[in-house]
């Protein structure tokens, strides 16, 4: 007969072994629960029901009037491109304030560091430049995403059209099943089919607020059926294996592309570690030279020579399809 401390022993095994398979299935049903709202619209209709105050709340945070048009003027227009492409919640005027509270924070700590009222300068202008350098990589890396996903939404309005399905359930079926930055922006062009935008015309919003060739052919593919009919599902199915076939070719211009770009890196990084190096290292082997003006002629020379440099391997390795 088992003595009682070795009954307590097994009973606290097996309540930790319970517990731990009771923290495994809540996780699993917890990612379950996000496998179902896959992308942040069904996050938001979850929260709010009304579907209308969702497509507004998703065009106002995008910077996008009740119609889904950009509010901006012609010259702005770029910009508010660059703010509505990169998926960004920042409003319409999100991106004007923070310019100038960045230059002002810049500028202030460069002077605060330096006291060179010219390097305050370039402290405001790194100010200013730094939101829009950071929609450019929100924008470009957003952009990517989607292109790859195009492909999957394509094939699941494909077969759905081929189910039986009109036009408005295919596209929902996209918004419900894949994640963002696809699922929410079909979801936005279904809200719009809903309530009365033509298919074209919601498509090509959709194009516009990924910015890409790729979406721009899909845009004009569905217009294009619009005017001279035939068969939707089939003609979505060649769109999707072109956007496969030009995604495989990117795929193979970046591995061969891929030493060139290494051999940028390099050229760029390894000068400026060994001055960094050196510069920590020897203080004294810089130090006693920097004020003579053939040395400073002299790293203005090599400063120009590396941005020639950069530029002949960007034109060496920057292909486009």
């Amino acid at each position: 007969m088992p003595s009682i401390p070795v009954i307590i022993i097994y009973t606290a095994i097996f309540a930790c072994a319970f517990l731990v398979m009771q923290l495994v299935v809540g996780a699993g049903k917890q990612g379950a629960q996000q496998i179902k709202m896959a992308n942040s619209r069904l996050q938001m209709m979850a929260k709010n029901s009304d579907q209308v105050d969702v497509l507004s709340k998703l065009r106002k945070s995008r910077g996008l009037d009740k119609d889904g048009n950009g509010q901006m003027a012609k010259f702005q227009f770029w910009l508010s491109n660059l703010v509505v492409q990169s998926g960004l919640p920042i409003g319409a005027y999100g991106v004007y304030m923070a310019m100038p509270a960045l230059a002002f924070i810049f500028a202030l700590g460069t002077f605060l560091f330096t006291y060179n009222p010219t390097l305050s300068i370039g402290g405001c202008v790194f100010g200013m430049a730094l939101p829009v350098l950071f929609l450019m990589f929100a924008a470009k890396r957003r952009r990517a995403k989607a292109v790859t996903q195009l492909p999957d939404a394509l094939d699941v309005i494909v077969r759905s059209l081929r189910a039986g399905h009109p036009v408005p359930v295919a596209v929902d079926l996209v918004a419900r099943e894949m994640s963002d930055p696809i699922g929410s922006e079909f979801g936005m062009a279904g809200d719009e089919i809903t309530y009365g935008t033509a298919f074209g015309k919601a498509i090509q919003r959709l194009a516009d607020r990924i910015g890409h060739g790729d979406f721009d052919m899909f845009a004009a593919t569905i217009r294009l059926q619009e005017k001279t009919g035939g068969n939707l599902a089939e003609l979505l199915r060649k769109n999707a294996a072109m956007a496969r076939d030009r995604q495989r070719m990117r795929l193979k211009i970046k591995a061969a592309s891929a030493e060139g770009r290494m051999s940028a890196v390099i050229l760029n990084v390894v000068p400026i570690l060994l001055f960094m190096a050196v510069t920590t290292l020897s203080p004294e082997f810089y130090g006693d030279v920097q004020d003579d003006p053939f040395v400073r002629k002299g790293m203005m020379a090599a400063g120009v020579w590396m941005l020639i440099g950069n530029l002949v391997i960007r034109k060496m390795i920057n292909f486009r399809i």
